[in-house]
């Protein structure tokens, strides 16, 4: 049950338990007094029967008449008064009346047994020969009914207050019980969480607010582990990153210095020092591009970094993009198959796509076996170049937009090892590549975080005994940058 109805249902039922308490007690008492005073009455009726015998006697309603009789009937709860017929006191028991009374006061209510809170009142004319000679007035205290009054008032207070003081316990229980002490064992657990603990609650498994609650913290902290995890994990990616770089790094930078240093010697010939001075030039250019390859890796993995795409025609872009790699290929022992067939507008941003046509031709020569072919395309999806082995003619399955296609001949890549190869800092067997070259590792990473800002695709398919294809998938311009 929700919170907010249980708090409805406990309110209404604290505001009308008391009324319905006190009703019943009302009930009780009434139909008590009720049944007590009919019983009374028939009690009261006899002993005044008796009475009016006595007082019947017309000679006490003269000047001074003997009313010994009348003085011994008279006790704490009987009182009796006589009255002429005008109205004069003849007699009291009660020595607090005498004197005169108003005839309208004396000759009301006559014949009437009158039940008040503490007496039942009775008058009754006396008549000889049916002259009136006065008037006798009986007053039946009820002693035990006012007792009774008195007794059944302090019960009914102290049933009140005790039923009040239940119902209170009932409500501060119910309240403890359903907020006080699942919200404090909501506040432990969250501060064993603050501490770093681990925490498994049940409270989730309540119909109302807070299990609600209690799933939402217990989403939080699920969330709040993965970030944990997360952050950890990219802590030692970056610790990884930066002991791995600092080895790249400092490879070409000991050959820089060694070279550097044997500069210093004159006993070198013109030709040992032109060789030297080509290895510091190469080793420095190596460097330069690991540099560049780990600040495009930051600047990508920044959230707030987005490529301002332009919208290009596609045959003239693309024909740029493709040309001018055969010198390369020829100076690392490849020949170069080059093909652009593409058309229409697309949106990009030309210097990052360069980049990654560079990266992929840089691991075409690492990776590919010197003297065969490497073929580099950029064609309409649909299409392929002839030279396409075919387990690359399967994979590309689009239909619109462009396919930019590099490929290899060479050892190919198992599949362990493609699965991975977009992950950042991971590298294949150097036994693999040229000479076991090693790159930063970073190149496939960020070719894949560039082209999917292009809202492309990118894939890697390889054939062990073959070679390796990368097929970067390029949609069309629609109309919006």
């Amino acid at each position: 049950m929700k919170i907010k109805t249980w708090l409805l249902i406990s309110f209404f039922l604290v505001m009308i338990l008391p009324i319905a308490g006190a009703y019943s007690l009302y009930v009780w008492i009434n139909g008590y007094y009720h049944d007590k005073s009919f019983a009374e009455y028939i009690e009261k009726r006899t002993e005044l029967n008796h009475i009016k015998s006595v007082l019947n006697n017309t000679e006490y309603y003269k000047k001074n008449a003997d009313i010994k009789d009348i003085e011994a009937l008279t006790n704490d709860q009987l009182a009796i008064t006589l009255y002429s017929k005008t109205g004069i006191v003849l007699y009291s028991s009660n020595p607090l009346t005498s004197g005169f009374v108003a005839k309208d006061q004396v000759f009301k209510d006559l014949y009437e047994l009158k039940q008040k809170y503490n007496a039942f009142i009775y008058k009754e004319p006396i008549y000889q020969k049916g002259e009136l000679l006065g008037i006798y007035e009986i007053h039946l205290v009820r002693k035990d009914w006012v007792q009774g009054v008195q007794n059944r008032s302090w019960l009914v207070l102290a049933s009140s207050i005790l039923f009040f003081l239940l119902i209170y316990a009932a409500a501060v229980l119910l309240l403890h019980r359903k907020l006080n002490r699942p919200l404090k064992e909501l506040m432990r657990q969250m501060h064993t969480f603050a501490k770093g603990e681990q925490v498994t609650s049940d409270l989730g498994i309540r119909k109302d607010e807070i299990g609600e609650l209690a799933q939402a913290f217990l989403a939080m902290q699920d969330e709040i582990e993965r970030a944990r995890t997360h952050l950890k994990a990219e802590q030692q990616h970056k610790e990884l990153m930066i002991a791995s770089i600092s080895h790249d790094l400092k490879t070409p930078l000991t050959s820089i210095q060694a070279y550097a240093e044997s500069l210093q010697n004159k006993a070198l010939s013109e030709k040992q020092q032109y060789e030297y001075r080509e290895i510091i030039l190469t080793k420095a250019d190596m460097m330069k591009h690991m540099l560049e390859d780990l600040t495009m890796y930051t600047l990508l993995q920044s959230s707030s970094y987005d490529l301002e795409l332009v919208a290009v025609d596609g045959a003239e872009f693309f024909e740029m993009v493709v040309s001018d790699y055969e010198p390369l290929c020829e100076d690392q022992g490849f020949t170069l198959d080059v093909r652009c067939e593409v058309d229409g507008q697309y949106t990009v941003h030309p210097k990052q796509l360069q980049r990654v046509i560079d990266n992929l031709m840089s691991n075409a020569w690492r990776y590919g076996e010197v003297g065969t072919t490497i073929g580099l395309a950029a064609v309409n999806a649909g299409n392929y170049p002839t030279w396409c082995f075919d387990f690359v003619k399967s994979a590309l399955t689009k239909q619109e937009g462009c396919y930019v296609i590099v490929q290899n001949s060479g050892q190919g890549i198992n599949k362990e090892d493609k699965e991975k190869l977009f992950e950042p800092m991971y590298q294949a067997d150097t036994a693999r590549t040229k000479a076991g070259e090693r790159g930063t590792g970073l190149g496939l990473n960020i070719a894949k975080q560039i082209i999917e800002k292009h809202s492309g695709t990118i894939e890697l398919v390889s054939k062990e005994g073959f070679g390796t294809a990368v097929l970067c998938w390029i949609p069309r311009y629609k109309g919006e940058i």
